[in-house]
């Protein structure tokens, strides 16, 4: 993962508000949180895998008789 240089902006009080990144960081970050998304999704599905399997015709017939 990139390393990250954060600059904050801060209200009237000193508080930080705002987070600027670059758009090299800004990506890298966004494609860390896509992948973690992507494997959150994977484990969600092998969790509800209950190993029954189709041939991919069968599917298609099945699915191409739905849409008639």
């Amino acid at each position: 993962m990139t390393k990250l240089h954060p600059q904050f902006i801060k209200d009237a009080n000193g508080k930080k508000t705002l987070v600027v990144l670059s758009m090299d960081e800004f990506n890298s970050l966004m494609e860390g949180l896509e992948e973690l998304e992507d494997i959150k999704l994977f484990d969600k599905a092998k969790k509800e895998d209950n190993g029954k399997r189709i041939l991919l015709s069968d599917y298609l017939k099945k699915r191409k008789s739905k849409n008639a």
